[in-house]
């Protein structure tokens, strides 16, 4: 339930409802949703300073997330050839190195190029998790009383602790979506909306509620549920189109790098580096060679690091979840002074999307002893 209910209050409704109205002149992000709220102020007020300030922190934590995101994700995948095959668990970096040189390698062709062999890749993976969670629903069907919101909200009341703990993992489900808001300038605000709301949302929700019929069924499935629903005869399969789609998901990541820089660069942040426009119809289309490169070395640099995604997990999400917080802040400054909102309705809705994300981040905080600290490292180097 609470799984379901952070991905319908984050990301479908905050994101894709409200956040993603704050376009700058196409572009999404922190960085432009700063620009849009800093426009009613005096350059030299403290308020503009203030507000300019955290736009350039959130953005810097996006950045330190961004080297996270590909190595989590890849090496989350390929280690699903230990369920396969236990005797290639020696080759699970080495093949996670490979495939994501090969990512950064074909950065410059451009989204539009890259997006022509992912796009069809991405429809299996989604229609894939759905059947998949489809057949173990029919396992255990009491499991969608998991959209009854009570059932989250009873275990807050009687296991605040727990749940606390709980939440830190919960949060993983939507560290995606600052890099959804980011990456608006390259797919445009329509194609994200109706791919969230008509193939991802629904794709997930069946997912989860299929992990969850499992465990019911089958508690020992706790140790790696996803590849767990998986027949046998479907498990290579599914480890080849699982890697694939991780891969895909840190295109999006690394485009968001892109997109971030450039409007750093335009907004006097950054020093001017060589943009490279890949697309004569989107302007949001961009290469940076400096950003690619920087950002393969460093994930190459985490994934001998910390070696395992179990490892890595303790470090996701802590960036986001501030720069979560910063985008509220931020967006109740829009909503109010350009939007020209009754202000009682701003207060009611940045207060309900305040305390979601507060419980969050306060949640990833108790990871920073864990690993945390090393996105919020890189953030703060960034800074």
């Amino acid at each position: 339930a609470m799984m379901i209910w952070a991905l319908i209050l984050v990301v479908t409704v905050k994101y894709i409802s409200f956040v993603m109205r704050a376009d700058n002149r196409g572009e999404g992000g922190v960085l432009s949703l700063m620009a849009l709220a800093l426009r009613s102020f005096d350059g030299k007020s403290k308020s503009h300073f203030f507000f300019m300030i955290i736009g350039m922190l959130g953005a810097c934590m996006l950045l330190g997330e961004s080297v996270i995101t590909p190595a989590i994700s890849v090496l989350s995948a390929v280690e699903g050839i230990e369920i396969a095959a236990p005797a290639l668990h020696q080759f699970i970096i080495p093949i996670s190195l490979a495939i994501l040189l090969a990512l950064f390698l074909i950065q410059k062709y451009g989204t539009a190029t890259v997006g022509k062999l992912f796009g069809p890749i991405t429809l299996i993976w989604f229609f894939s998790l759905a059947i998949l969670g489809a057949i173990n629903i029919g396992q255990a069907p009491e499991i969608i009383a998991a959209f009854n919101p009570m059932y989250a909200i009873r275990f807050v009341i009687d296991h605040p602790t727990t749940a606390y703990i709980v939440m830190g993992a919960v949060v993983l489900v939507v560290t995606g979506v600052e890099a959804l808001y980011l990456d608006m300038g390259h797919f445009g605000k329509s194609p994200i909306r109706y791919a969230w709301l008509f193939i991802v949302l629904p794709s997930l929700l069946i997912n989860y509620l299929g992990q969850g019929a499992l465990l019911l069924s089958n508690p020992e499935a706790i140790k790696n549920p996803f590849y767990l629903m998986v027949p046998d005869w479907a498990l290579w399969p599914m480890v080849g189109l699982a890697t694939a789609a991780t891969v895909i998901a840190s295109q999006a990541v690394i485009s968001g790098a892109y997109s971030l820089v450039s409007q750093a660069i335009l907004l006097g942040f950054m020093p001017r580096m060589n943009i490279l426009h890949t697309s004569d119809s989107e302007q949001g289309q961009i290469y940076i060679p400096i950003v690619n490169w920087t950002l393969l070395f460093m994930v190459v640099v985490t994934i001998i690091e910390f070696r395992e995604s179990v490892n890595l997990a303790a470090a996701y999400g802590i960036s986001v979840t501030s720069t979560m917080l910063i985008t509220t802040i931020l967006l109740a400054v829009v909503m109010f002074r350009e939007w020209k909102m009754n202000i009682f309705l701003v207060s009611a809705i940045t207060a309900a999307f305040f305390i979601v994300d507060l419980a969050f981040w306060t949640a990833t905080l108790i990871k920073i002893k864990d690993g945390g600290w090393y996105p919020l490292a890189l953030g703060l180097l960034c800074f």
